[in-house]
């Protein structure tokens, strides 16, 4: 059985070694493979993530993290920096549910909106998002922010022509 919880301080340290699992993934994807092999976020900044409070860990019966979204409050929205699931747990629902808590805890905070940066075609990427509700933002429907964003991660060698930035607008949100 799986729960969905606030991430708590001493998760951090589990938390690169899910993404290394999770970036595992891109192995399948020829011209993405450099990414399972790629820098994960660090302890420490999960540690600082977490203290923001927009950070969810879904943990197994032993209370072990299989999974985490981290996230933070940019302005009036919830912005998604990473959901990741161990390889050996993904497709169960768990990426899913972790997403579900985020919205639900963002609309409770009374935000406008979900945030994030992904790849438009990875099936875990922007195609999961859309059916959670998601939209792909394009040319003067991306503000400033994930302008910057978007070219933050151009600089470290994220091809431009596959990321994407989406938005969840929480006022017609629907999760089901």
């Amino acid at each position: 059985m799986i729960i969905i919880r606030p991430a708590r301080v001493e998760d951090a340290e589990a938390l690169p070694q899910i993404e290394q699992s999770a970036g595992l993934a891109f192995r399948a994807i020829p011209e993405l493979a450099w990414l399972a092999d790629g820098d994960n976020v660090s302890a420490e900044r999960h540690r600082a993530l977490i203290a923001g409070g927009a950070c969810w860990v879904a943990a197994d019966n032993k209370d072990r993290p299989v999974g985490f979204l981290s996230a933070g409050i940019e302005g009036d929205a919830l912005h998604i920096w990473e959901l990741d699931v161990r390889l050996d747990r993904q497709g169960s629902g768990i990426g899913r549910a972790l997403l579900e808590r985020a919205i639900a805890d963002a609309k409770r905070l009374g935000l406008a909106a979900v945030t994030l940066t992904t790849f438009r075609a990875v099936a875990w990427n922007a195609p999961f998002y859309r059916k959670c509700g998601f939209r792909i933002l394009e040319g003067a429907g991306i503000d400033e922010r994930l302008t910057r964003l978007l070219s933050d991660e151009a600089e470290h060698g994220m091809p431009t022509d596959q990321r994407c930035a989406m938005r969840l607008d929480l006022s017609r949100a629907d999760t089901r």
